[in-house]
């Protein structure tokens, strides 16, 4: 019973190992551009290696639970035969590592470097617990900066210079790339290029806190014009109140300590401590990827942000549900 109970336990987790799999929004084995089906090939050679070498020995298992022994067990011959097959799975062994040591060094060496020129270079400033990314050389005079939500043209390589304001991060879209580290007071260089449209989920691979599960992002690759366009549009100022309620907002938004954190171009807001806000209405997402970017979840965001994100730098304003509705209001007509 105890033999079959152990062989029964180890097709257990042959199953639950060949069911497991990346899924959800971030797809490691669903790459999206070049730098990514290189390291999914990978992967997937790995898989494959390590799962016949795994039913290979669950087979020598079940064969020595199976079995029963025999007086030419003790033999000098069964001896010899052992040795001969120990020895040749150590030189199979020591083959197969080698070979999958080859072929990391060769896929990691073409990961280093984009094959052409990059379209556009991005600072990726990692922060507890959110993104900024800064496109700067797209327009020298012009600074754009768009908190957790990165755009991409589609087919051009992207590259990506990573840094930390406090402790340390990971960039990481696994449609698009492997990860990497932003180091304090460093600076460290990748590149992404995506070639299918689409929106991709990004995340922080590296504990750096708290609300680390909570520190996510959006890129979305589009086709050069609607970048271009994308881009010309985050360079104007924020829009102007269209009502009396959005014109109040903006109003109370001023005179709060919500301007004393973020920037909305165009007006007297334009401190850098929390995410520019010049066209927050845009986003897809709230709180680095933790919430929709809809009228209720706002409301909550704004009303209790610990609430939602335990530990963030964001405080409750106080102020009237008259005053909240108002400034609501501004902050979704800000597209």
């Amino acid at each position: 019973m105890g033999r079959r109970r152990a062989l029964w336990a180890c097709c257990a987790v042959m199953a639950a190992a060949a069911s497991a799999g990346c899924a959800g929004p971030h797809h490691v084995f669903d790459p999206a551009g070049g730098p990514a089906r290189d390291i999914a090939a990978l992967g997937r050679l790995l898989f494959a290696v390590c799962t016949v070498i795994y039913l290979l020995v669950i087979a020598v298992l079940a064969w020595a639970l199976v079995r029963r022994r025999t007086e030419a067990d003790g033999s000098v011959e069964t001896g010899r035969r052992l040795t001969r097959a120990i020895a040749a799975a150590t030189i199979a062994s020591t083959m197969t590592i080698v070979g999958l040591t080859a072929a990391s060094a060769v896929t990691g060496h073409g990961l280093t470097s984009p094959m052409g020129p990059a379209a556009i270079t991005v600072d990726v400033v990692g922060h507890q617990w959110w993104w900024d990314f800064q496109f700067r050389d797209v327009s020298p005079d012009e600074f754009v900066s768009s908190p957790n939500e990165l755009h991409v043209p589609l087919g051009q390589p992207v590259m990506i210079k990573t840094m930390s304001r406090d402790v340390i991060h990971s960039f990481w879209v696994p449609n698009l790339h492997g990860k990497r580290d932003l180091i304090p007071g460093q600076v460290t260089n990748t590149w992404i290029q995506a070639d299918r449209p689409g929106v991709y989920r990004g995340l922080c691979a590296e504990f750096c806190g708290h609300e680390h599960a909570k520190m996510a992002f959006e890129v979305v690759v589009e086709t050069p014009q609607k970048f271009k366009a994308w881009i010309d549009h985050q360079r104007e100022n924020a829009s102007e109140p269209a009502d009396e309620q959005e014109r109040r907002g903006r109003d109370v938004f001023l005179g709060s300590p919500c301007a004393t954190c973020h920037t909305i171009r165009g007006t007297t807001a334009a401190s850098r401590v929390g995410p520019d806000l010049t066209h927050v209405g845009s986003r897809m997402t709230l709180a680095a990827g933790t919430l929709p970017n809809t009228r209720p979840h706002l409301a909550t965001w704004l009303g209790d942000p610990q609430s939602v994100k335990p530990g963030t730098l964001m405080p409750a304003v106080p102020m009237s549900d008259a005053d909240r509705g108002a400034v609501i209001a501004y902050l979704r007509r800000l597209q």
